[in-house]
């Protein structure tokens, strides 16, 4: 069974810095591209940055510069780390992958900057 979970979340300051993860499981980790994927209260689904199984990366382009997706195969974790925050980064923050036409998603961690 495929299993996304998310962590790492938290309230941070404008200007200050998380790191998220998403330990996988019930796939193979290191064969598929990932997404990270955020709501804010109120809007629809808005993605942020996928990273593919050879490591290549592509971002929204009001994050670029200021966050960066990784990944650790051997761990199964997917990584967002995230500088420069601002309020508009508020947002629940899910990741995401796509098994045989399927999408699946972990519960997701709230993000809150804010002073």
């Amino acid at each position: 069974e495929v299993h996304l979970v998310e962590s790492g979340g938290g309230l941070v300051q404008p200007g200050g810095s998380l790191i998220l993860s998403c330990a996988a499981s019930g796939f193979t980790f290191g064969t598929y591209d990932m997404s990270w994927v955020r709501q804010a209260p109120g809007k629809g689904p808005e993605w942020v940055g996928y990273i593919t199984r050879d490591g290549y990366t592509k971002y929204l382009d009001s994050v670029k510069g200021r966050f960066t997706i990784s990944r650790d195969s051997d761990k199964m974790t997917l990584f967002l780390q995230m500088s420069n925050l601002k309020p508009e980064d508020t947002a629940v923050y899910y990741c995401n992958v796509v098994l045989w036409g399927k999408d699946y998603w972990g519960q997701g961690t709230q993000v809150t900057v804010s002073s």
